[in-house]
């Protein structure tokens, strides 16, 4: 018997903007996500700019979706992924991230003790980051439309004056970095789906960077880029630096950081982990001259402990991406051109 036989589910009528609506709303995403902001209860977040001026001089806005399955997984939950995937595209972009959005796309039936932790461990992740969510849209569809629960968010941060960070600053001779392990995510899902038949449990990577990200910033003068890798995994940020700066990239295989049960995964499915997902780590181009002192940085914080120098930034050939294997030859990582891993993230 599934938890959806014996506990109480959500309705279309939770979606229907009338009093069982406005239940919902109230006694679990208002109180869950209570702040000044939100208490309002207006259709918009009103955000004093005066506050947002002190921190910065631009704002950064990013939004994304989420449609994982499982909505539970070891090391978090789709509420949690959302919060932090967000959070992230801010962080790497330089931004201190201060608001989040949230839209929840519910499916008819889905358990409500399933949505109600979902969004306690999102206010908890909200909370670890010092974000407040301050506005959101709730929608309940039939069921078969939307496998079980989708969530949006949407998030606003500020630059500090002077932060300046993009893929088209990468330059021949900086140094590449990530912040730990690679793959992590993406082998515990398929993991938690049960179809690898592996009784070994490991957790996803996911995790909240700003607070790493403001460390090496406020270390390091020369870092040109930085961005979180999660769908498509290092192999595609890497892409997008050489595609925007019009260099190439060279990896050094010997470096790579992979746990060994992400690797027994990789080797079991023909897969490589530099295409496998982490919700929780980051890739960061840097001059040449401060790249110890960045992985200094990096790994005298939590998020980053285990982070190295993994390849280097060449002259060309333009967009391409190279590995220099153990035994000294090198090969092109190319992108995948089918379906990688489906709802990892």
């Amino acid at each position: 018997m599934s938890e959806s036989d014996t506990v109480p589910c959500i309705t279309l009528a939770q979606g229907a903007g009338g009093a069982a609506m406005r239940q919902l709303v109230e006694t679990l995403f208002a109180e869950a996500f209570d702040n000044p902001y939100l208490a309002k209860m207006e259709d918009q977040a009103r955000l004093d700019l005066s506050a947002l001026q002190a921190v910065g001089d631009r704002l950064a806005f990013a939004t994304d979706s989420y449609v994982i399955q499982p909505l539970e997984f070891p090391g978090g939950d789709i509420g949690r992924l959302a919060v932090n995937g967000t959070v992230n595209d801010l962080a790497v972009g330089g931004a201190r991230p201060l608001f989040l959005s949230c839209a929840f796309i519910i499916e008819e039936g889905l358990p409500l003790p399933l949505l109600q932790r979902i969004v306690r461990s999102m206010a908890d992740a909200a909370r670890e980051a010092g974000v407040k969510i301050v506005t959101g849209d709730t929608k309940v569809v039939p069921r078969g439309q939307a496998d079980g629960l989708f969530i949006n968010t949407s998030g606003v941060g500020v630059i500090p004056k002077g932060c300046e960070l993009a893929a088209t600053r990468c330059r021949p001779g900086d140094a590449v970095l990530v912040s730990g392990t690679l793959g992590d995510h993406g082998a515990a899902i398929l993991n938690a789906r049960g179809e690898l038949g592996l009784e070994s449990q490991w957790s996803s990577d996911c995790q909240p960077l700003h607070g790493l990200v403001e460390q090496m910033l406020a270390r390091c003068s020369q870092v040109r880029a930085l961005r979180d890798a999660t769908r498509g995994g290092v192999a595609a940020v890497l892409h997008e630096f050489a595609q925007a700066s019009a260099c190439s990239m060279r990896l050094f295989e010997a470096a790579l950081p992979v746990r060994p049960e992400v690797r027994g995964v990789c080797e079991l499915l023909g897969l490589d982990a530099l295409h496998f997902a982490n919700e929780g780590k980051l890739v960061a181009v840097v001059a040449a001259e401060q790249a110890q002192a960045l992985l200094a940085a990096m790994q005298a914080h939590p998020a980053g402990h285990e982070a190295c120098i993994i390849g280097e930034v060449l002259a060309g050939p333009a967009g391409q991406v190279q590995i220099l294997t153990g035994m000294g030859s090198e090969r092109l990582l190319d992108l995948p051109t089918g379906e990688l891993l489906p709802r990892i993230c």
